[in-house]
């Protein structure tokens, strides 16, 4: 196969793997377009994926800045009721299975594990004391994705639309608004802290850090190839997820996730095919999660990163990558925790 025939392989499965995973920093989840960063052929038949995402959202920002705990934490001084979030470190793991019919036609499934952890102070007073943080773990089966993609609108296969579901099969849910009882899917507790001592349902997760958000959401997106030079080719895709139905929808216990839309574009190096560095731009923007059960101050921004990373070839048919996400600006509204980095490896293969 010519470099142009890899690339284009390549593309034809730019979206089946863009990450846009939910978690505390809702403008914060993994927007790479790992898919974008191996060669894979268009011919029929079975390709299996395995990558594994890490976020650790340490820094806490408002608008376009970092801002100190403190200064949140006087909001609560003041007579103010603010939770002061001190960090999240989600992993993700993906299971991929994908389908080429032919060469215009693609499906995937994707199934993640979610491992986050979650620290917070809650309503803290400032100055903060460590006797204030809580802790609470959450793990499972996430949403699973179904996604189809149409390449034969242009015979060069370089222009593409794709299609998806998300459903709800994570766990989700929290306290109804008047704290009288729980709604959802066995939302997550506290394990430690003085939110762990309190009585259900006090003593449960904010519904944004669940494993799922019990929505079934509609995907769509589309993508383009072209190369630049000999040995450079550029893409550029776009994806947008909106809940088209919640669980949670009954009053004083509703929750809607926020519309997501995320824009990616990137160059790769081909020169040695077996061993090729590249580099994406990753912009993301998120609505404000809705419902009684939704923190709506606190959901909505929008995240930039250059993503630099690598492929390798390491066997016929086996291909290897590692990327590292570096925010480059960010409005957020309200006070996130947002990372300073983010982690992704993967390894793809077809048969």
């Amino acid at each position: 196969m010519n470099k142009n025939s890899v690339a284009l392989a390549l593309m034809a499965g730019t979206l089946g793997l863009t990450s846009l995973q939910v978690s505390a920093c809702a403008t914060c989840g993994c927007s790479l377009t790992s898919d974008a960063a191996t060669g894979l052929t268009t011919a029929a038949g079975w390709r299996v994926s395995l990558e594994y995402d890490y976020l650790d959202q340490s820094q806490l920002r408002s608008g376009t800045s970092a801002v100190a705990a403190g200064r949140v934490a006087a909001i609560n001084d003041a007579g103010g009721d603010q939770e002061v979030e001190h960090d999240t470190i989600n992993r993700y793991t993906t299971l991929g299975i994908g389908y080429a019919l032919d060469a215009n036609w693609n499906f995937r499934l994707l199934v993640p594990y979610i491992d986050r952890g979650h620290t917070t102070y809650g309503s803290g007073t400032n100055p903060l004391t460590p006797d204030q943080l809580s802790g609470a773990t959450a793990t499972g089966l996430g949403d699973v994705k179904f996604l189809v993609n149409y390449q034969g609108i242009l015979p060069n296969h370089a222009l593409g639309l794709q299609a998806g579901i998300k459903l709800p099969t994570g766990r989700y849910g929290g306290a109804n608004a008047d704290d009288s009882g729980t709604v959802g899917r066995n939302p997550v507790a506290f394990s430690s802290g003085p939110i762990s001592h309190n009585a259900s349902p006090d003593n449960l997760l904010d519904t944004s850090l669940d494993p799922g958000t019990g929505s079934t959401d509609l995907i769509l997106g589309a993508y383009y190839f072209q190369p630049v030079s000999q040995d450079f080719d550029a893409f550029a895709n776009f994806q947008f997820q909106s809940a088209v139905s919640h669980k949670l929808d009954q009053d004083g216990a509703d929750y809607r996730p926020g519309n997501q839309a995320t824009l990616s574009f990137g160059l790769r190096y081909e020169a040695n095919p077996v061993f090729v560095p590249q580099v994406q731009v990753n912009i993301t923007h998120k609505s404000s999660d809705q419902g009684a059960l939704a923190d709506v101050a606190d959901t909505a921004g929008t995240v930039a990163y250059v993503s630099p990373g690598f492929s390798w070839a390491a066997a016929d048919k086996l291909q290897l990558y590692g990327f590292v996400q570096v925010p480059v600006a960010s409005n957020l509204q309200g006070y996130q925790v947002f990372p300073r980095w983010t982690a992704t490896a993967g390894v793809n293969y077809s048969f």
